[in-house]
C-alpha cells in the first residue's frame, strides 16, 4: 500500500483555509448533486448523499490532495439507461460492482494504464455525453408534460417533438433568467457562488409571482427529506451480478477515467503529484459504500476540484469539510428544496454540458481527416445512439487497428547496396549467391505477415546466403517471431544459410527463448555487417560466379560493400 503523506505538516492556518473551501465547494456541489441525480433518473437526495459520502471517503482514502468526488454529468447517459431498464435498486448493485473493480485496477496497478486511452475516444464519448445531457434538458426548460423517459436517444427526441404542445412558458422564462444569470454574474461578481445563486433567485420569482406553474422538486418528488440516508442493503443475486456487469465495467472504466484526469488537472494547477492507484482505491471504497445510503456511482469532478483549488484549498481536509458542510445544509434547509422549479436546473445542466463537450477540439480533430477523425466520430455517434457500454469497446477496437496500421507500416524490407559505389561505378547491384537485406522498424503481429511475404518475393532466385542486417528491428512479438522462424526454416531446408547481424539484445533474447537463436545457429549471427558478408564469401566460392567471371570480382555488389 503506497504511503499516505498528504496529511502531513498541515497547521491550524491551513485548516482554516481549508474549512474557507469545503464551504466553498459545497455551496456548487449542492446544486449540482441535485440536478445531476435528477437527471439520471433518481430522485434529488440521493445526488446529496453521494455528495456527502463519496466525497468524504476519496477526499481519505484518495490518492490526490485536492480531489473533489460526487456525482457527475459523465455518469447521466449510464444511470439513467440502468434505471430504466433495470430499476433504483439494480443501479445501486452496479454502482457496488463498479467500486470492486475499481479496488481491483487499484490492487493490479492499472492506474496508469487507464491515461494511455486514446484521446479520440475520450473527446468522442465525452462529447457525446455532452449531447445526451444537454437534449436531456429540453423536457425542464420547456416544462413538457407526458413525457416518458426512454432509452435511446432518438426515442427521447420523438417524445420531445410529439409532447411540445405541452409548453409551459413560466418555465421558459425561469429557465432564461437561470441561463442569464450563470452567464453574466461571473463577469461581474467572478467569486460569487453562480450556481447557487442561479438556483435560488429563479426559486423565488417563482414562489413570489407564479407558485405553482412550474415543475418543482416538491411536486415531482415529493421533497427532499430532512434527515441522515437509510442504511440500505440491496437484493444481490447472481443473475444480477450476470447481467450487470458490463454497465458496472462501464461505470469503473468512465469513473477511473475522469478521476485521474481529474487528478491530473489538479497536479498542473499546484505542482503536487497524486497516486493514481491510491485515487482508483479511494474511488473504488467510495462506490462501495456509497449505495449502502442510497447513493449513486461517484467519481473525481474536474470543475469541483478546481473551485477547491482556487478557493486556497491546502489538504484534503477541503474535501472533508465539502461533506460536513452539504450535510449540514440538508439537515437544516432541506424542506425549503421542494419549492425549487426543475427549468431552474435546466440551465445549470446545460451549462454543464457545454463545457465539458470540448466543442473546439471536437472540431479540430475531425478537420484532420484521420484515422483517429473516424474514431472521434464513431465513438461520439455510438455513445448518442446507442450507450456508452458499446462506444468505448468499439472506439477502443478502431482505435487499436488504426494504430496497429499505422505502426506495421513502419517495416521495411530493403536490399542492402554498396551506394556509393553504385553511384560511381556500374556494378551487380545484388550477388546471385549472396542476398542481403536491412529490416527496419517493429516485427509484430501487425507487421509480421507482410514481412515474410516481402521477403519471400525479394528471393526468389534462391541465392546460398541471406544475410539479414536487423540493427533497426525495434522489437519481435510472438507472432513476428513465428513468421521469421517459418520463413528462415523453409530457406534452410532448402540448403540456404542465414546470417543475422547488428541485432539488438531485447530482440535477441526473444529468439533465444523461441529456439530460433539455436536453430540459425550461435556462429551466424554478428555484431557488425561487414563481419557477416566476409562470411558470406566464406560459404561462396565467389571464383565460380557466373556474374564474377563474366564482369570480374571487383564489380561484384559484396565485394563493393566490404569496400565501402
Amino acid at each position: 500500500m503506497i504511503k499516505d503523506d498528504r496529511f502531513k505538516g498541515i497547521t491550524g492556518a491551513d485548516i482554516r483555509k481549508d474549512i474557507v473551501a469545503g464551504i466553498t465547494v459545497g455551496v456548487v456541489a449542492i446544486p449540482l448533486g441535485m440536478a445531476f441525480a435528477i437527471a439520471s433518473g433518481v430522485s434529488p437526495e440521493y445526488g446529496i448523499y453521494t455528495t456527502i459520502i463519496a466525497g468524504l471517503i476519496v477526499a481519505i482514502l484518495g490518492g490526490s490532495h485536492f480531489q473533489i468526488a460526487g456525482p457527475t454529468g459523465a455518469f447521466i447517459p449510464i444511470l439513467l439507461a440502468i434505471v430504466l431498464q433495470y430499476g433504483y435498486e439494480d443501479l445501486l448493485i452496479a454502482g457496488m460492482m463498479a467500486g470492486v473493480m475499481l479496488i481491483i485496477m487499484s490492487i493490479f496497478k492499472f492506474g496508469s494504464l487507464i491515461t494511455y486511452i486514446p484521446r479520440s475516444v475520450t473527446i468522442g464519448f465525452t462529447s457525446g455525453i455532452a449531447v445526451i445531457i444537454f437534449s436531456g434538458q429540453l423536457e425542464n426548460l420547456f416544462g413538457l408534460q407526458n413525457i416518458e423517459k426512454k432509452q435511446y436517444f432518438h426515442e427521447n427526441m420523438l417524445e420531445i417533438i410529439n409532447n411540445f404542445h405541452t409548453v409551459n412558458f413560466y418555465s421558459i422564462f425561469i429557465g432564461i433568467i437561470g441561463l442569464l444569470l450563470i452567464i453574466f454574474i461571473p463577469k461581474f461578481f467572478p467569486r460569487a457562488p453562480v450556481l447557487l445563486i442561479a438556483l435560488l433567485i429563479p426559486t423565488i420569482i417563482s414562489v413570489i409571482f407564479f407558485p405553482d406553474k412550474t415543475a418543482t422538486i416538491g411536486s415531482q418528488f415529493g421533497g427532499i427529506p430532512q434527515a441522515l440516508p437509510s442504511f440500505i442493503v440491496p437484493e444481490i443475486t447472481i443473475e444480477k451480478l450476470l447481467y450487470l456487469w458490463g454497465p458496472a465495467f462501464a461505470i469503473a472504466m468512465l469513473g477511473g477515467i475522469e478521476s485521474l484526469l481529474s487528478a491530473v488537472v489538479a497536479d498542473g494547477m499546484t505542482g503536487k503529484q497524486h497516486h493514481s492507484n491510491k485515487e482508483l482505491f479511494g474511488q473504488g471504497v467510495a462506490n462501495i459504500v456509497t449505495p449502502f445510503f442510497g447513493g449513486i456511482p461517484a467519481t473525481g469532478a474536474i470543475a469541483r476540484t478546481a473551485t477547491n483549488i482556487k478557493s486556497g484549498a491546502v489538504s484534503p481536509f477541503s474535501g472533508v469539510f465539502q461533506s460536513m458542510f452539504v450535510l449540514a445544509t440538508l439537515l437544516l434547509f432541506a424542506p425549503f428544496a421542494s419549492h425549487i422549479p426543475l427549468a431552474s436546473m435546466a440551465p445549470i445542466l446545460m451549462v454543464v454540458a457545454f463545457n465539458m463537450s470540448e466543442y473546439k477540439t471536437f472540431t479540430n480533430m475531425l478537420k484532420m481527416r484521420t484515422s483517429d477523425s473516424l474514431v472521434l466520430i464513431t465513438t461520439f455517434l455510438l455513445t448518442v445512439f446507442v450507450n456508452l457500454t458499446v462506444a468505448v469497446p468499439v472506439g477502443l477496437l478502431l482505435a487499436m487497428v488504426s494504430f496497429v496500421r499505422r505502426i506495421s507500416s513502419l517495416l521495411e524490407v530493403e536490399t542492402i547496396k554498396p551506394e556509393k559505389y553504385v553511384q560511381e561505378e556500374k556494378v551487380q547491384a545484388n550477388c546471385p549467391k549472396i542476398a542481403s537485406f536491412t529490416i527496419r522498424g517493429p516485427l509484430f503481429f501487425g507487421a509480421a505477415d507482410r514481412f515474410e511475404s516481402t521477403l519471400s518475393r525479394a528471393i526468389h532466385r534462391r541465392p546460398k546466403v541471406l544475410i539479414l542486417k536487423m540493427r533497426h528491428v525495434s522489437m519481435i512479438d510472438a507472432t513476428g517471431e513465428a513468421n521469421l522462424a517459418t520463413f528462415i526454416q523453409h530457406y534452410m531446408k532448402h540448403g540456404g544459410t542465414v546470417l543475422i547481424a547488428e541485432l539488438d539484445e531485447a530482440p535477441l533474447e526473444i529468439l533465444k527463448r523461441s529456439g530460433l537463436y539455436g536453430t540459425i545457429g550461435a556462429h551466424n549471427f554478428f555484431s557488425d555487417t561487414t563481419d557477416a558478408i566476409n562470411q558470406a564469401l566464406n560459404l561462396i566460392d565467389v571464383s565460380n560466379c557466373p556474374y564474377c567471371q563474366k564482369n570480374g570480382v571487383r564489380s561484384c555488389s559484396v565485394y563493393k560493400q566490404i569496400r565501402s
